[in-house]
């Protein structure tokens, strides 16, 4: 299928221009600086060997704590780091953080030894942090912080109560004889600086006090960093009202067969100010979109403008899986790579047909099994519940057998309400028993109709897909349709030339030798036979580094959040 040609708008060359314009690099530079300066504090801690050679790029850091214990040190550059990868996210708390890190810092270097030199430097980059605080959009998970304050107090609260009794009741295993206050503020100190001040330990049994203060005192400010930094998690399902306008909108404007998955209840929803809708899960960092926005053909540049900016104020990465090649221009204006995932096979009902002369596999297979009495039935909605309950077991038979569970997202799963509601077509043996089915979903705006679940006894006979794929080609001629789509094959006809992207070669090597988890070729071959044309998917993404969060995302997705462990069980 040939791309279309799209001219962008003075709207969105000026929104990229913005876009690529100094602020966004200001930010990298700014949390490239913060690492470098983390990367000292740690390496000064944990090689010691290296110290010397450190202690002039130790001079010029203004973060580093030139008299904290090596714990401390190696804490605060860990910390650093961690606030470098959210500034560089864009995260509104990094953002927050670290110009609060900088102005304690200005503050003690002037108060503790009138280091102006360094004050200045911590205050040119507190100024120009805070020159940036508009590219800062992401948000966090306000709600998981709201949800684990309780935690964090608690856990607060035991270590100072822990602290301090064992400081107070530790007579003669330390160099100090505390009372209640001065437990309180050793412990407070521990806790806050990681530090032991001047007091020493004078048996084992001390020494294992103090460093379980420790242990949970860095445990706690580790679990603080996670819950502060968390994205935005989607944790209610789309409202009614908001499925039935994504299914208003899709019933104008859907094309293609993941139109119809996008009203399953896996997904959210977003709708633009022109009225499209895009389709979204979330997973990890990562939202992913099914295929194109849904909507009037003019309003998917502003879609994908506006739904990007949606994501990077909730620290999301946007991928778009299985669009079509019709907006590549529009991604790529975006700054977005765009990678073939495989393709759709589209059969043209007219070329494939059972009158005439029809091919001989066909023939043979359509006359040996009707002469076996096996036959076709297809079944209009809404479809009772003693043939929805036939259906049904075939397919927990069927998902037995594979020893899996149903994948979702971009493709449809025995929902009752799903195949109720839907076209089925069932194949039957002489016995009466439905031996094979598979249900029949529309374009929409498009002349073709679409197969998607296919399940099937393991005590079919040889051919039955063959009889009810013809018998449903037959079916769909006479309903007045011009085309069948069989479904999308992943990995399919990507990395085959020597100009194809490394990303697709690896791919198509994969696509060669998983045959033991995904018969990814063989349902090749099986489409194949049936001469369809086929069409190019692309899944578009923000970069390479990106690949491998949005792979696991992918893969949570499609067979669930612990999709490893189902798999190691296979």
């Amino acid at each position: 299928m040939k791309s279309k040609t799209f001219r962008l708008s003075p709207s969105l060359q000026s929104i990229e221009s913005r876009r690529s314009q100094v602020g966004v690099r200001c930010v990298q530079v700014m949390a490239a600086l913060m690492a470098f300066m983390g990367m000292i504090s740690f390496g000064s801690s944990i090689l010691p060997g290296f110290a010397d050679r450190l202690k002039a790029l130790e001079q010029i850091s203004p973060l580093h704590v030139a008299n904290g214990s090596r714990l401390t040190t190696a804490l605060e550059g860990f910390a650093l780091l961690i606030l470098s990868v959210n500034l560089w996210r864009r995260k509104q708390v990094a953002w927050l953080l670290t110009l609060a890190t900088l102005i304690s810092s200005a503050l003690n270097h002037l108060l503790t030894g009138l280091q102006f030199e360094k004050a200045g430097i911590v205050s040119l980059l507190g100024i120009g942090l805070f020159a940036l605080r508009r590219q800062f959009q992401a948000r966090s998970d306000f709600h998981s912080i709201q949800q684990r304050i309780t935690v964090l107090i608690v856990a607060t609260s035991v270590v100072l109560v822990y602290g301090t009794m064992g400081f107070y009741l530790m007579d003669g295993h330390a160099s100090i004889d505390f009372d209640f206050l001065s437990a309180l503020r050793q412990t407070i100190l521990i806790f806050t600086q990681l530090s032991q001040s001047d007091m020493e330990t004078n048996t084992g049994l001390g020494r294992y006090f103090v460093d379980s203060i420790y242990v949970m005192a860095i445990f706690t400010i580790g679990y603080r960093f996670f819950v502060v930094f968390r994205s935005v998690q989607v944790r209610k399902p789309a409202t009614s009202a908001e499925r039935m306008q994504a299914e208003a909108i899709i019933e104008n404007y859907g094309r293609l067969s993941l139109a119809r998955f996008a009203l399953f209840e896996d997904k959210s929803y977003f709708f633009s100010p022109n009225g499209s809708v895009i389709a979204f899960v979330v997973k990890g960092r990562t939202a992913l979109v099914l295929g194109d926005p849904i909507g009037l053909e003019d309003d998917i540049e502003p879609s994908v403008s506006t739904f990007i900016d949606f994501c990077n104020h909730n620290g999301w990465q946007a991928c778009f899986y299985q669009v079509q090649p019709d907006y590549l221009e529009i991604y790529n204006a975006f700054g977005f790579k765009a990678m073939g995932i495989g393709q759709e096979a589209i059969v043209d009902l007219a070329a494939i047909t059972l009158e005439g002369n029809p091919p001989r596999e066909f023939r043979n297979v359509v006359n040996r099994l009707t002469r076996l009495d096996h036959r076709v039935e297809i079944y209009d909605p809404p479809l009772n519940d003693a043939l929805l309950g036939e259906l049904r077991k075939i397919s927990d038979e069927w998902l037995l057998r594979k020893r899996g569970s149903e994948f979702r997202f971009s493709i449809g799963w025995f929902d009752d309400q799903y195949i109720r509601d839907s076209t089925v077509a069932a194949v039957y043996t002489p016995e009466g028993y439905i031996s094979a089915f598979t249900n029949i979903v529309s374009k929409y705006q498009r002349n073709e109709a679409a197969l998607d679940l296919m399940r099937r006894s393991p005590r079919s006979e040889h051919g039955t897909m063959d009889f009810l794929f013809l018998a449903i080609f037959d079916w769909a001629r006479k309903k007045g349709y011009s085309t069948f789509s069989l479904g999308f094959s992943p990995l399919s006809g990507i990395g085959r030339l020597p100009g194809d992207p490394l990303t697709e070669k690896t791919l198509r090597c994969l696509y060669e030798n998983m045959s033991r988890f995904f018969n990814l070729k063989g349902l090749y071959t099986f489409k194949d036979k049936f001469r369809p044309r086929w069409e190019s998917r692309y899944m578009i993404y923000p970069g390479t580094a990106h690949l491998p969060s949005i792979a696991m995302a992918l893969a949570r997705a499609h067979g669930g959040d612990d999709f490893v462990w189902t798999y190691i069980k296979r």
